[in-house]
């Protein structure tokens, strides 16, 4: 009787989540900060179990940890890990994805150089990762950094966050980011993921050159008006 209770409400304590990070990077604290802030029920999911409990316990507000090898629970599940990881993740997820939206955050840049990406001409990241999982990919949040990320602020005004992606689904993370505070900007399919990615290799190629100090990994993109 007890262990069919632990399972009875260990199933209704994962149907509540709303949002499952992969990561505990600086990026994966920055969208935890956004989704406890916006309301909603948290999981964070890391290679190092112990990292993702740690990271659980300090945002308390009911946040679960676990490890990436689980099935995420969230609806939404983001991808706060570097593109290779996202694909291999994705990947190993498999049928677990079914019925989910995939945010997808990477900046396939060369790091070597910050001057190039690192995906084909005529594709992007956030399609590659698509092409790899049955869940509905939108791509967003890869132009913000982390520091204006945890504030959802950058100069006093909303940070915001440009969102691509199949109609429902781009709507769904758009209202995410609204509930947390930011301004999101819906510029149309996946395939625009294309331009969202080129250019934030223009400015993290900023923020990386000495020549440029005034640049340090916490500015943020503002459409005025």
């Amino acid at each position: 009787m007890k262990n069919f209770l632990a399972r009875l409400f260990g199933k209704k304590a994962a149907m509540s989540i709303d949002i499952s990070i992969i990561g505990t990077g600086n990026m994966g604290r920055a969208l935890a900060a956004r989704t406890l802030a916006a309301g909603k029920n948290l999981q964070v999911l890391a290679r190092d179990t112990e990292a993702s409990a740690t990271l659980a316990a300090e945002l308390g507000g009911g946040t679960t940890g676990g490890n990436l090898t689980e099935a995420p629970a969230g609806r939404i599940v983001v991808l706060a890990l570097p593109f290779d990881a996202a694909k291999e993740y994705v990947t190993a997820q498999g049928a677990a994805l079914d019925s989910k939206i995939v945010i997808d955050i990477t900046n396939p840049v060369d790091f070597s150089t910050f001057d190039s990406l690192t995906t084909a001409a005529g594709s992007s990241a956030a399609e590659e990762i698509a092409a790899l999982t049955s869940a509905t990919v939108v791509k967003a949040f890869n132009t913000t950094f982390a520091g204006p990320l945890t504030a959802g602020s950058a100069a006093g005004e909303p940070l915001d966050v440009f969102v691509a992606g199949e109609d429902s689904a781009r709507t769904e993370v758009a209202a995410f980011a609204t509930a947390a505070g930011m301004r999101p900007i819906e510029v149309g399919g996946l395939h625009h993921a294309r331009e969202l990615e080129g250019f934030q290799l223009l400015v993290m190629a900023m923020q990386a050159n000495p020549a440029l100090p005034d640049f340090n990994w916490g500015t943020a993109l503002k459409i005025a008006g």
